[in-house]
C-alpha cells in the first residue's frame, strides 16, 4: 500500500534538492539542444535507475536497530543540509552533442549524462536515507522518481523561464532548511 504522506514528503524533499543541481542544468541544455521527448526519455530512464538502487540500499538498512538507522540517517541528512548550505558556485557541464539527432543518440546521450552524473548524488544518498527512515521504499521510490522526472521536465521544457523567477539560491537553502529538520527529527527519534 502507498502512503501518500511519505510520497509527498519524499517528493518535496528531492525535488528541491534537485532543482539547483547541475543536472537539472545539464538537462535544460540538451532540451534546448535536441526534440524534448527523445531527451526526457533518456533522462527519466537514467534516474529511475538511480532510484531503485538508492531505495534497495536503504532497505537494507531497515534490517539495522531503529535508533542506529534514525541516528545514521540523521547525520547524513545534516550533512546533505551543510552541502546545500555551502554549496559553491555551479560548474559548467559541457555536453557532447550526439553526431544525428535520432531518438536512440538523444535519449542515450540524455541517460548516459545522467547515469553517470548522479551516481552517489546528494538526492540518491537523500532517497536511500528516506528508504531507510521509512521503511516503505514503494512511496519513498514514486516519490523520488517522481520528484527527479518533474525536476527533469522542468529543466527540459521550461528551466530558464522557472529560473528568471525562482532565484536558484532560494531553492537551495530551502532544500537544505528541509534536510536541516529531517536531520534534527532523526537524531531526536535516535535519543528519544
Amino acid at each position: 500500500m502507498i502512503s501518500f504522506s511519505v510520497m509527498a514528503l519524499v517528493f518535496g524533499v528531492v525535488f528541491l534538492a534537485e532543482l539547483p543541481d547541475k543536472t537539472a542544468l545539464a538537462g535544460l541544455v540538451l532540451g534546448t539542444r535536441y526534440r524534448a521527448s527523445y531527451v526526457f526519455v533518456g533522462v527519466a530512464a537514467a534516474f529511475a535507475v538511480h532510484v531503485v538502487l538508492a531505495v534497495a540500499a536503504g532497505s537494507v538498512l531497515t534490517l539495522l536497530p531503529q535508533q542506529l538507522v534514525h541516528a545514521l540517517t540523521g547525520v547524513l541528512f545534516l550533512g546533505g543540509a551543510a552541502m546545500l548550505f555551502f554549496k559553491g558556485g555551479d560548474d559548467d557541464e559541457e555536453v557532447r552533442q550526439p553526431a544525428d539527432q535520432s531518438f536512440w543518440k538523444v535519449s542515450g546521450a540524455g541517460f548516459m549524462l545522467i547515469l553517470v552524473a548522479e551516481f552517489g548524488d546528494l538526492t540518491q544518498i537523500m532517497t536511500a536515507n528516506m528508504a531507510a527512515r521509512y521503511d516503505d521504499p514503494l512511496s519513498v521510490g514514486l516519490g523520488a522518481v517522481l520528484a527527479l522526472w518533474a525536476v527533469a521536465g522542468l529543466g527540459i521544457v521550461g528551466g530558464k523561464a522557472l529560473m528568471k523567477r525562482v532565484p536558484l539560491a532560494l531553492i537551495t537553502k530551502i532544500a537544505a532548511l528541509l534536510m536541516l529538520g529531517l536531520g534534527v527529527w532523526s537524531l531526536y527519534e535516535a535519543i528519544a
